[in-house]
C-alpha cells in the first residue's frame, strides 16, 4: 500500500523559502517510470502542478514558476522535496506530493501553507 506524507512548516514570512518534504512509503521513487510531482491549490482555485522529478532524477517545471522552485531528492529515505523561494501571500495554498507510476498516481493529504508576516 503506497502512503505519502508531507511535512514542513504551516507559516512562512513573504519573501522567506517555503520547504516542503514529501516521505513516501510502500513504492520507491527510484521506480523505472516513476515521477514524484508537487501540486498547490490555493484558496478558491484549482489545482497548479509545480514540477515533477522523475525516476532518473530529471527535473522539470512549471514555466510560471520555475524561476523561484527546485525539487529533489533523498533516495536513502525514500523523500523528495519541494523548495520555493521569495514567497507572497499568493503562494499560500494546500501543497500536495503526488506520486505516479504506469498504473496509479497515489497523493498525499495535502499540507496548508499560509504565507504571513
Amino acid at each position: 500500500q503506497v502512503q505519502l506524507q508531507e511535512s514542513g512548516p504551516g507559516l512562512v514570512k513573504p519573501s522567506q523559502t517555503l520547504s516542503l518534504t514529501c516521505t513516501v512509503s510502500g513504492g520507491s521513487i527510484t521506480a523505472s517510470y516513476s515521477a514524484c510531482s508537487w501540486v498547490r491549490q490555493p484558496p478558491g482555485k484549482g489545482l497548479e502542478w509545480m514540477g515533477v522529478i522523475a525516476s532518473d532524477g530529471s527535473t522539470y517545471y512549471s514555466p510560471s514558476l520555475k524561476s523561484r522552485t527546485s525539487i529533489s531528492r533523498d533516495t536513502s529515505k525514500n523523500q523528495f522535496s519541494l523548495l520555493l523561494t521569495s514567497v507572497t501571500p499568493e503562494d499560500t495554498a494546500v501543497y500536495y506530493c503526488a506520486y505516479g507510476l504506469p498504473e496509479n498516481d497515489y497523493w498525499g493529504q495535502g499540507t496548508q501553507v499560509t504565507v504571513s508576516s
